[in-house]
């Protein structure tokens, strides 16, 4: 499922997969800096989510709520 957001993304934005996940994980990164209590709540294996747990936990969310 993931993959396939990664590759959607890309496309609307003219650049690689891997150009995503890596501009991804930055800002991923940037919010662990001072992390909120929102931001710990996602699970992970490492101190900083990868963009694949951050993904997962962001539609497990939405999946929640019924909005899809």
């Amino acid at each position: 499922m993931n993959r396939s957001i990664y590759r959607k993304v890309a496309r609307q934005h003219g650049v690689s997969v891997a150009e995503v996940k890596s501009e991804m994980q930055l800002a991923v990164n940037a919010a662990y800096v001072k992390p909120t209590a929102a931001a710990l709540a996602v699970p992970r294996k490492g101190e900083v989510p990868t963009t694949d747990e951050f993904i997962d936990y962001c539609a497990r969310g939405i999946k929640s709520h019924r909005y899809i």
